[in-house]
C-alpha cells in the first residue's frame, strides 16, 4: 500500500512537471520570437526610455512567471528524490523482516511439523517472493534516481552572442542546463562554470541541455574569439 502511494505520488509529480515544462516552452518562444525581448534583453531603447515595440508589462510577468515554474520545477525533483529515498529505506525494512522470519524458520523444532510446517514453507515462499519483487523494486528505484539527478537543470541561457563559441556549437536561447563538464547543481556555480571553462579552454567539453523537456547531449569548446569570455552566453541561475 506504502509502495503504491509512493508511485502514485511520483507519478503525479512527473505529470506536474511535464506540464510547467510545456508552460515555459510555450513563455520562452513568445520571448524569443524575431523582435522579442529575449529572456533578459533591455526593455529600455538606446536613450534611456521605455521601449515601444513591446509590451513591457507583459514581458516583465512572463519572466517573472518562467523564473517561477523553473524554481517549482526544481522543487518537483528534490520532492521526486525524497520519495525514491523513502521508497529504499522501507524496502531494506523489509528485507531485515523477511531474514528474520527464515531465521525463525531454520530454528524451527522438529515438532513442529505437519500443518504448522505447510505454513512456514508458505510464509518462506511469499518472502522469497517478496525478496525477488524488492530486488527488482531497488534496482528500479535506483535507475529513477540517476535519471532524477542527471535531469536537474541548474541554470537557463538567457543571452548567447552572435558568432560566439556557445551560438556556433549549438547553445540556443531558453536551454537548461543539467550538467557542464564536471559541474552539477549546487553551491558557487557561476565560479566553478567559470573554472571549468578555463581549465578546458581549447578542447570540447560535455554539456547535457534540456530544451522543450527533451535532454540533449552537447559539446561546448571554450575558446577565445571577438567577444567577451570563453563562451559567449549569459546564464542565469
Amino acid at each position: 500500500m506504502v509502495g503504491a502511494n509512493l508511485k502514485s505520488e511520483t507519478m503525479k509529480l512527473m505529470d506536474k512537471r511535464s506540464a510547467m515544462e510545456a508552460e515555459m516552452n510555450a513563455i520562452i518562444e513568445q520571448l524569443c520570437q524575431p523582435g522579442g525581448p529575449g529572456l533578459s534583453g533591455n526593455l529600455v531603447d538606446s536613450e534611456g526610455f521605455p521601449r515601444a515595440d513591446i509590451d513591457i508589462p507583459v514581458v516583465r510577468a512572463q519572466r517573472h512567471r518562467l523564473a517561477g515554474r523553473l524554481h517549482f520545477i526544481i522543487f518537483i525533483f528534490v520532492r521526486m528524490l525524497e520519495l525514491v529515498h523513502l521508497r529504499k529505506e522501507i524496502t531494506e525494512k523489509i528485507n531485515v523482516n523477511i531474514q528474520v522470519l527464515h531465521s525463525a524458520k531454520l530454528t524451527s523444532t522438529p515438532k513442529d511439523s505437519g500443518v504448522e510446517t505447510n505454513q512456514d514453507a508458505s510464509v518462506a515462499s511469499a518472502g522469497a517472493s517478496a525478496s525477488l519483487q524488492n530486488l527488482v523494486l531497488r534496482d528500479s528505484s535506483s535507475a529513477n534516481d540517476v535519471d532524477m539527478i542527471s535531469s536537474v537543470p541548474f541554470a537557463m541561457v538567457d543571452e548567447i552572442a552572435d558568432a560566439s563559441p556557445a551560438a556556433e556549437d549549438g547553445l540556443q536561447l531558453g536551454d537548461q542546463i543539467v550538467k557542464f563538464g564536471n559541474v552539477k547543481a549546487g553551491d558557487s556555480l557561476l565560479q566553478r562554470l567559470a573554472s571549468e571553462a578555463q581549465a578546458n579552454q581549447g578542447h570540447p567539453v560535455p554539456v547535457i541541455i534540456m530544451r522543450q523537456g527533451a535532454l540533449l547531449n552537447l559539446s561546448l569548446t571554450p575558446r577565445t574569439w571577438q567577444g567577451r569570455g570563453l563562451l559567449g552566453y549569459v546564464i542565469s541561475t
